[in-house]
């Protein structure tokens, strides 16, 4: 079983583009150096949407110890006024694989 979290962040207007770059090639690295994986990612551009996963191994166990070490690195806390300017909204649902 995978447990992971199903992303939906409503991207700001004429943003959709740099988000995409800028997840793929700056925020990706810090996730995986935290532990989390990103399986997957799709948007909806029509309603300017960046839809993910994220997983986090065979439970949430450690969700919390991962998330501090992502938002504790000294790229997030350098960057983090960069990454929230470009989401308007965000939903998160956890799921977990069958």
């Amino acid at each position: 079983m995978t447990a992971a979290h199903l992303r939906i962040y409503t991207i700001n207007k004429g943003f959709i583009d740099s988000w995409i770059t800028m997840f793929h090639e700056e925020l990706i690295p810090i996730m995986n150096d935290a532990g989390m994986k990103v399986e997957s990612t799709w948007v909806n551009m029509e309603k300017s949407q960046f839809i993910w996963i994220r997983s986090y191994g065979d439970s949430f166990d450690n969700y919390n110890e991962m998330t501090v070490a992502y938002k504790g690195c000294d790229w997030w806390k350098a960057n983090v006024d960069r990454v929230k300017s470009h989401i308007a909204h965000m939903e998160v649902i956890e799921i977990e694989s069958t």
